[in-house]
């Protein structure tokens, strides 16, 4: 079977490969983010786990969603679509949820094979 390959080799700063692993995550499975859903999700990524109230703050400040309510209500639609964990009852903490399996800190090598099929052979 002969195969087509092509091997792209680049340098990133940790902010875009966190980001680009969250992109692939949600892209292999289906799930749709809005592009200040993938900058909220990396700054989680960033920060680890964080309290709720002073997470929508940071996100809300740096202009990534118009306000704290609106930084809420993605967390919620990513935490139904297992983006994200939440524990406690009063000051919730929030996590990116294990299953995402990120790398985000030292030196990050991605090393993704994908191999399409020409269902016309």
């Amino acid at each position: 079977m002969k195969v087509n390959q092509i091997e792209k080799k680049m340098q990133m700063k940790i902010w875009e490969i966190i980001k680009y692993q969250i992109l692939t995550y949600c892209y292999l499975n289906k799930i749709q983010v809005s592009d200040a859903d993938l900058e909220c999700l990396t700054l989680l990524s960033v920060r680890g786990e964080q309290e709720l109230t002073v997470f929508c703050t940071e996100v809300h400040t740096r202009k990534i969603f118009k306000s704290s309510q609106t930084v809420r209500n993605a967390l919620t639609k990513a935490e139904k679509k297992e983006l994200i964990t939440k524990e406690g009852r009063s000051k919730k903490k929030i996590a990116i949820h294990p299953a995402l399996k990120l790398l985000t800190t030292g030196n990050i090598l991605l090393n993704y094979n994908f191999l399409a099929l020409d269902e016309t052979v």
